[in-house]
């Protein structure tokens, strides 16, 4: 286009039109396929690590349940302490909730799963040339010896907070009758409020409840906390039950409201 400035503005001359070269058709295939391509390591990228994630922690859930729940069950030789061999956990003819056998993971396997698990739930231990696994807390198997597995807790100084999250509909309940160890062999408490970190061991993240134990006073008289290894608070109470009058104050959760009782 050719065009000249008058007085009355620009006045156009002459136009031409103009038609620009079309890219070779193998180029723009080239260019979609590479942005495919890309797309699909992406994803195949994302898939793989949420697949990994999924696996170990399918991985650690049935390790869990094994150590805490069915070890007689499953004729695992499991010390008073809550330990047992690794080899001989691997043997076991079961597969994880990913769908895993647990022959096709290795010792190696075991130590990293433990080292990176969040909540801190297994306890490591080498001896003879042997290492052994254990869950912190948790169990539900009567040959374990609370005194072997964890640390006696002996002045309220030791655990500044303890608590115990749970859900408003149980509140009637236990008001009633006190909190219950249930099946386990102690009542869990946590020595730290959810908002103390993101992962918060012997409580669960979607509790809308807090009762807070008074420690001075249960020590007092006469019921024995201890302390497992990843720092849950755990007590048989008396005869499984920690009784209302050992509570020190109830709030609501997060408004933190005090709820009389």
């Amino acid at each position: 286009m050719w065009a000249s400035l008058t007085n009355s503005g620009l006045r156009i001359l002459h136009f031409r039109l103009v038609f620009l070269p079309l890219l070779p058709t193998t180029t723009l295939s080239l260019l979609h396929s590479g942005f495919r391509t890309q797309n699909l390591m992406d994803s195949c990228n994302n898939l793989l690590n949420n697949n990994a994630s999924f696996t170990a922690s399918a991985s650690s859930s049935r390790r869990t349940r094994i150590l805490r729940h069915m070890a007689s069950e499953l004729k695992l030789d499991m010390r008073s302490d809550g330990y047992v061999k690794v080899q001989d956990l691997l043997k076991l003819n079961l597969k994880t909730f990913a769908n895993i056998s647990l022959h096709s993971h290795t010792v190696d396997d075991v130590r990293e799963a433990v080292r990176k698990d969040n909540k801190q739930r297994f306890s490591l231990l080498e001896e003879n040339g042997e290492l052994l696994i254990r869950a912190n807390q948790g169990h539900t198997i009567v040959t374990i010896e609370t005194e072997s597995l964890l640390k006696p807790i002996l002045s309220p100084e030791e655990v500044p907070v303890c608590v115990h999250g749970t859900y408003k509909k149980n509140l009637e309940s236990i008001l009633e009758h006190g909190l219950k160890r249930m099946k386990r062999l102690h009542v869990h408490f946590s020595c730290a409020l959810p908002t103390d970190g993101d992962v918060i061991s012997g409580m669960r993240r979607d509790v809308n409840l807090l009762i807070f134990l008074d420690v001075r006073k249960a020590l007092e008289e006469g019921m024995k906390l201890y302390m497992s290894d990843n720092r849950v608070i755990l007590t048989e109470g008396f005869d499984g039950v920690v009784p209302v009058k050992f509570f020190q104050k109830i709030e609501s959760w997060p408004e933190r409201e005090l709820i009389p009782f």
